[in-house]
């Protein structure tokens, strides 16, 4: 294998007959560019990400997640063109900057749930040999049919007797999801099968492939419990009060005051965060004297009486000088959806409303004002922890 550097590229046109602005629908309130992105940056062994379009949109969404871009001929974003022509056309540009890539691994963001453990595992595999491509799979033991002169015949077993699963060895059901290969061989060969190739066995839930409607409605329905233990890679929480801070529930004094629950637990885990230098923002609709007085405990800013909360979450960003996708919102209700909206990183309480977990990246396991707070801090100082470590392969990596 040629010497260079290992090089995601996303190729991400803008026209989608099934399903109209493909690669800007969310799943887990992600844009599916973005989350192709985000999967190729968590992987160790990738050392640029970069995203093939012809569509101002889809560059801008994936300049924002951290990917460069490359512009795409209108002559390579016909429906009838080849995903190949524009992994070679982004070659030759990245080449004409002096950039070579040694391994070239192709993404599909119509696959949403790429694990960047099974893209280490592949890079792994290709740069160490023995494989020059390193493609994804899931296992497969279904018995398939086809429409024949005589009716319906077996593809791939003899009706007439068929053995039990546990008698058959499984058949590979190529996912669409990635792609490693060995660059040079990939540039002689113009076509992603070459040389010696292996497959990439992957979990069933990362294999779905979006291509219909109904595909993107299964993609939104899961996509909570596949990204269920996800770290959260952010600079910043903000976070709703009630059913967040709280368990939704208030007592009400005969004089009016009002009294709240709170988790001592979610009390650590902003201190941790804290310590950390990872800013918390608490953000609330109703103005209450127990909002603010819990943020004062916690050593946090906090804002209330917002009619526009997803405004001043905005705004709040840019005076902090922090990107959207690189903040996690953690909410429960329907008032929170214009914020769970702009973030990256859209989280919600296992109970909030429907729509809600409809729209976070991640469920959490915690209820509000049970420890919801503190399992988002954890997985925040879990994803710098991992970054860290990271950067250090890649330091040692390092001629």
């Amino acid at each position: 294998m040629s010497r260079g550097e290992v090089v995601a590229v996303i190729p991400a046109r803008g026209g989608s007959k099934g399903v109209p602005g493909k690669n800007l629908r969310r799943v887990g309130g992600i844009p599916l560019v973005a989350r192709a992105v985000a999967a190729a940056r968590d992987a160790s062994r990738v050392d640029r990400v970069v995203v093939s379009t012809d569509d101002a949109e889809i560059a801008a969404v994936a300049r924002e997640w951290g990917a460069e871009v490359v512009d795409r001929p209108a002559d390579l974003s016909g429906d009838t063109a080849s995903s190949e022509s524009a992994l070679l056309h982004a070659l030759d540009v990245l080449g004409g900057h002096g950039i070579e890539a040694g391994i070239l691994v192709f993404l599909q963001a119509t696959s949403p749930f790429i694990d960047a453990a099974d893209l280490d595992d592949a890079i792994g595999r290709v740069a160490e040999g023995p494989e020059d491509v390193v493609f994804s799979a899931a296992q497969a033991w279904g018995f398939l049919w086809r429409h024949g002169a005589e009716g319906m015949t077996g593809v791939n077993h003899d009706p007439a007797a068929r053995p039990r699963r546990q008698d058959r060895e499984p058949e590979y059901l190529e996912t669409g999801a990635f792609y490693v290969l060995d660059a040079a061989g990939f540039r002689v060969a113009r076509h992603r099968f070459f040389g010696r190739t292996g497959v990439a066995v992957v979990e069933e839930r990362h294999a779905l492939e979006i291509d219909t409607e109904e595909q993107l409605r299964i993609a939104t329905a899961i996509a909570p419990l596949v990204s269920s233990g996800a770290t959260l890679d952010v600079d910043a929480l903000v976070t709703d009060f009630d059913g967040v801070h709280t368990d939704d529930s208030v007592l009400v004094g005969q004089d009016g005051a009002e009294f709240v629950t709170v988790d001592r637990g979610d009390g650590m885990g902003v201190a941790l965060l804290r310590k950390a230098g990872v800013p918390t923002l608490i953000l609330s609709t109703e103005t209450n004297p127990v909002v603010g007085a819990r943020a004062a405990k916690l050593g946090v800013e906090v804002r209330q009486g917002l009619g526009d909360k997803a405004s001043v979450l905005r705004a709040w960003a840019a005076e902090h000088g922090f990107s959207l996708d690189r903040i996690a919102y953690l909410g429960n209700d329907v008032n929170d959806l214009p914020c769970l909206d702009l973030v990256g990183w859209p989280l919600a309480v296992p109970d909030a409303h429907p729509r809600v977990l409809a729209a976070a990246r991640v469920v959490l396991g915690s209820p509000g004002g049970r420890g919801a707070v503190r399992e988002a801090a954890e997985r925040i100082l879990a994803a710098r922890e991992r970054a860290d470590q990271k950067t250090t392969a890649n330091t040692r990596r390092t001629p």
